[in-house]
């Protein structure tokens, strides 16, 4: 072979210009959703960082909507809420309270940033005293089919305190199609539901379920999270949703299930969501603070990789630090 009959890619390399012309995946504000913590509390000024999360806390209200006005500053378009209550008990009534806490914050954030698009994160985790998902029987299993109504319950409280997407993370059979019923029952027919559809027990929510303080009081999630070695039941579980009324379908965590991504980005035309976790997000920063990798390298690196995949939009509490990178 003479040479120039072989291919020469680096010709479309060779300057930022020209890469920047040939870039296949583009990384958007619009793309990414910043994830907060917030607490019910007296303080106005509650903010207590999170150990296993540098950069994050759990934030009252009032400093909720600072953060966010900071934020948006910098062009952060959407957010999505994760609640903790002042007090749990077994049924988690706090999730579903028209006072509680994420009902709350909804009504300042819209009447703040009417032009936000708040996601609101439908679980009872958070809400109840043994940390499970759903509503207990006497051997401590979920009980599935009762525990629908309590989750239609909170989805119509979100959506009442002026919610603009309605995403159900708990893995109970059946929930989407309770959720729209409800929705659409209420009034509520015009709010999308972007369901958790894909969701893995995964090793990487540990930092989550320490800041939500939502950690299972006994046992494990797996009798109802996914099997992470499992990939067609993601097919069963995305069409299952989407079949009940979901518009928007979700892939949890992202990285390690950028194949289950792809999967779902090729088999359905609905959008896709990434749910970039607390371990990942853990992970990335303990590297950079001890010098391995480089930060903004990394970071943008990792949440493109993601968008490559085929999601759409990427949950991430990276949003915050990414979005004057891409100005």
């Amino acid at each position: 072979m003479a040479f120039g009959e072989f291919h020469r890619g680096r010709r479309l390399r060779r300057t930022a210009f020209l890469r920047d012309m040939v870039r296949e995946t583009e990384l958007r504000p619009a793309d990414l959703i910043q994830g907060y913590f917030v607490v019910d509390t007296p303080e106005r000024d509650f903010e207590k960082p999170l150990g296993s999360m540098p950069g994050q806390s759990q934030l009252s209200v009032e400093r909720l909507v600072a953060r966010v006005g900071r934020a948006m500053g910098d062009g952060l378009r959407s957010v999505i809420l994760f609640g903790l209550p002042e007090k749990k008990d077994p049924a988690g009534t706090g999730a579903y309270a028209d006072d509680g806490i994420v009902q709350r914050a909804v009504v300042r954030l819209k009447e703040t940033y009417p032009e936000l698009a708040v996601v609101t994160d439908v679980c009872l985790c958070e809400y109840t005293s043994h940390g499970h998902c759903g509503l207990l029987d006497g051997h401590g299993e979920v009980k599935n089919d009762a525990t629908l109504e309590l989750l239609a319950k909170t989805a119509v409280s979100h959506a009442r305190a002026g919610a603009d997407i309605i995403a159900p993370s708990d893995m109970m059979d059946g929930r989407v199609g309770a959720i729209r019923a409800a929705l659409d029952e209420a009034g509520f027919s015009h709010l999308p539901v972007m369901s958790y559809a894909v969701k893995y027990a995964s090793a990487f929510y540990g930092p989550f379920r320490e800041a939500a303080e939502s950690a299972p009081a006994f046992g494990d999630r797996k009798g109802y999270q996914m099997d992470p070695a499992n990939v067609r039941e993601g097919l069963r579980e995305a069409a299952a949703d989407l079949a009940e009324g979901a518009d928007i379908l979700m892939v949890k965590p992202a990285m390690p299930y950028l194949d289950v991504v792809r999967l779902l980005r090729d088999s359905f035309d609905t959008p896709i969501a990434a749910y970039q976790v607390s371990g990942e997000y853990a992970m990335l920063q303990a590297a950079i603070a001890n010098g391995w990798l480089d930060e903004k390298r990394a970071i943008l690196e990792a949440l493109t990789g993601i968008k490559r995949a085929g999601a759409d939009m990427i949950i991430t509490y990276f949003a915050e630090k990414v979005l004057p990178w891409l100005k």
